[in-house]
């Protein structure tokens, strides 16, 4: 069971970056997926989560309007598409698959979790 995210870099605010995180090991096309972040000196927050089905979204206030997320059941694969980045954005970035098909917002409701990809916007 791996989940690898990628995509994280460094950027300047108002860029635009896309997360990627391929699953292996299993099938998750039956379980919601979500992001999270986690900044220095911070707790984990939740970014956004999608249906096991893609047909129903939940994103946290924080990012809506900005950020979307997507997946592709036969890549096994989530994406976050992140626009209008702000220097608060940055994080280490990290998926994870979910226990049940709805999305969630609660870290709680997530299984197993990759290795989180780091995002820095600078101002």
């Amino acid at each position: 069971v791996q989940l690898q995210a990628s995509g994280g870099g460094l950027v300047q605010a108002g860029d635009s970056l896309r997360l990627s995180c391929a699953a292996s090991g299993r099938t998750y096309s039956s379980y919601s997926m979500g992001w999270f972040r986690q900044a220095p000196g911070k707790e984990r927050e939740f970014v956004a989560a999608i249906s096991w089905n893609g047909g129903s979204t939940y994103s946290a206030d924080s990012v809506k309007g900005r950020f979307s997320i997507s997946r592709d059941n036969a890549k096994n694969t989530v994406y976050l598409q992140m626009t209008s980045l702000k220097p608060e954005d940055t994080a280490v970035y990290y998926c994870a698959v979910g226990r049940y098909r709805a999305p969630s917002g609660i870290s709680y409701d997530y299984d197993y979790w990759g290795q989180g990809t780091q995002v820095t916007v600078s101002s």
